[in-house]
């Protein structure tokens, strides 16, 4: 399993000459079993726990003992509602920890260590994780069973969930073999098609992490 840090924890523990920081366990999952798929090697993966408190975790890792020898510092956020926000919230703590910044998303900034920050799912699109996953199914005929179950929802007068992208996500994954996983669980089950051009920004991204050891 990838190694985590958890909130709680004071100390980071650096491992690789790489890491990449995000937001949660789903992501963490998500992430080591694309690594995995991609056959990529010296990228530690970091869950800090939420973006409420990355400018904290940041700092935790910048005091590491071993910090000087992160050659890149990759940074994954949702962008939610607002992309350009949670940039420049990303920025923010970067600025505060006197780590270098990237002119805007997928640029790499810097050295020792070189900085690069992925928006998801895209750098000027709202959303998240769970709607990039959901484009890579876009062609499963599960999904439009999805979308019936959301207009059933509306014409039946239910509200929808405050976080559609997550429901439909949960509905979706609802319909695999083995129901009930979560979307990181579902990565590792290996229920997102990895060649799907939804990901194609991410591997780029991800080929960018280690391009300096190739």
């Amino acid at each position: 399993m990838p190694r985590f840090c958890r909130p709680k924890t004071d100390t980071i523990e650096i491992e690789k000459p790489n890491i990449l920081i995000v937001e949660g366990r789903d992501e963490e999952l998500f992430f080591d079993s694309l690594i995995k798929h991609l056959e990529l090697d010296n990228i530690q993966i970091l869950d800090i726990g939420g973006k409420t408190i990355f400018r904290d975790r940041l700092n935790a890792l910048i005091t590491s003992p071993r910090f000087s020898e992160v050659s890149t510092l990759g940074i994954v956020r949702d962008a939610n509602s607002n992309p350009s926000a949670a940039y420049q919230s990303i920025c923010n703590a970067l600025q505060s920890a006197k780590l270098s910044i990237p002119e805007r998303p997928l640029i790499m900034a810097g050295s020792n260590p070189r900085v690069v920050v992925l928006i998801l799912p895209k750098e000027d699109e709202p959303g998240m994780l769970e709607d990039l996953c959901l484009k890579s199914v876009e062609s499963d005929p599960a999904l439009t069973c999805t979308e019936q179950y959301f207009q059933c929802l509306q014409i039946q007068n239910i509200p929808l969930p405050h976080n559609t992208s997550k429901a439909k996500t949960q509905v979706f994954l609802a319909s695999r073999h083995e129901a009930g996983k979560r979307l990181g669980e579902a990565a590792q089950a290996g229920y997102w098609p990895w060649d799907s051009n939804a990901f194609e920004q991410v591997k780029n991204f991800l080929q960018q992490i280690i391009s300096i050891d190739t």
